[in-house]
């Protein structure tokens, strides 16, 4: 089965620049202000460095 990135916004501060959006090689993250990031699953290649890069675990890489 393929994994799926998903974000739990009840996890994220939604305070603050997300910085995982800067470590995702392929550009799938976005973020608009301080709302949580989106995800553009045409781009998202699920090579987990967002969710591993993530301090409060709102980015999820599940199956």
């Amino acid at each position: 089965m393929e994994k799926k990135l998903i974000i739990k916004k009840e996890r994220c501060p939604q305070n603050h620049k997300c910085p995982a959006v800067n470590i995702c090689p392929v550009g799938a993250l976005s973020q608009e202000g301080m709302s949580a990031p989106t995800i553009d699953y045409n781009k998202c290649i699920r090579c987990g460095k967002c969710s591993n890069f993530c301090p409060m675990k709102a980015l999820v890489l599940e199956e």
